[in-house]
């Protein structure tokens, strides 16, 4: 079993014809990712990267039975994409769109939520099952098949955790870069609970930054889950003065939670192996894990 993608899921690309789209779903498909098609509005019916292009959502879940959708679309549009694809049926959703206005946002997650559809982002790296599917724009080359979980506010850190935990010796069962925005549609504990329920990860890498308490959520969540798998933390933005943007949107320290320090005290009082610098990541978790 993995985490919300895997070699069975049926990709669309939104906005599929797009330079963005083009690049990424051309690394998706030489990965092996099961991408079934894409949308493009007014190309209907054409061919695109040896897949079949639809002018509408709704037309490509028909023709393919698509279930997942990841989107490319610029910000002012995005929000309606991720609509389209949840009212389609689509059940992931992926948006590596950075810049979707937060008023947008406000609407699109009370509506996937009442369609029960999971929204991963926007403004993320996306999801990757190592061996079956990658949608994302992540390097595939750096994931190799395990069983250790990774949930990341950050792009680039998804990455490296991936390095530091296969040059440890082991592997990802699914890594999931939420996003970093301050709206985004599956928050810190909403990953860390799939992958802490799924049979085939035996452990998580959970890795926050400064901003919003997503991460003092999570992890109170892993102390009261009763679940006994080790989950190793990391928040960047440790020198990060009060009060400045740092990178992401969501990255600004407001209340008495958002600070580096403070996420680090309240994940270490709730069992989380908290480590201090990414390069510490892979030997943490392999020591949590008795390798």
């Amino acid at each position: 079993m993995s985490v919300l993608v895997n070699k069975d899921s049926r990709i669309i690309v939104q906005g599929f014809t797009g330079s963005e789209g083009t690049f990424h779903a051309g690394q998706m498909i030489e990965y092996g990712t099961n991408v079934v098609g894409g949308v493009t509005p007014g190309k209907g019916g054409q061919e695109h990267l040896g897949r079949p292009v639809f002018n509408t959502v709704k037309e490509a879940v028909d023709k393919t039975g698509a279930d997942v959708s990841i989107i490319f679309v610029p910000p002012a549009f995005a929000a309606d994409s991720v609509l389209e694809a949840a009212e389609a049926g689509i059940k992931v959703i992926v948006a590596i769109t950075e810049g979707i206005p937060v008023k947008d946002m406000m609407n699109v997650k009370k509506y996937v939520k009442e369609k029960g559809v999971t929204l991963v982002g926007p403004n993320c790296p996306g999801v990757i099952t190592p061996g079956e599917a990658k949608v994302g724009i992540m390097p595939g080359f750096v994931f190799k098949k395990g069983r250790v979980g990774v949930v990341s506010k950050s792009g680039t850190l998804t990455y490296e955790a991936a390095d530091q935990i296969v040059k440890a010796g082991l592997g990802i069962s699914t890594a999931i870069g939420i996003g970093g925005d301050p709206i985004i549609g599956t928050p810190t504990k909403d990953a860390v609970e799939m992958l802490m329920n799924d049979p085939e990860t035996d452990g998580v890498v959970m890795i926050g930054e400064i901003g919003g308490n997503y991460e003092a959520v999570a992890a109170r969540w892993v102390r009261d889950s009763g679940i006994k798998k080790p989950v190793v933390g990391f928040i960047a933005g440790q020198t990060a003065p009060p009060g400045r943007r740092m990178g992401h949107a969501g990255a600004i320290i407001g209340g008495a939670e958002d600070t580096a320090a403070a996420k680090m005290k309240i994940m270490k009082e709730c069992g989380i192996h908290v480590v201090d610098s990414p390069a510490m990541i892979g030997e943490t978790i392999a020591k949590a894990l008795g390798k």
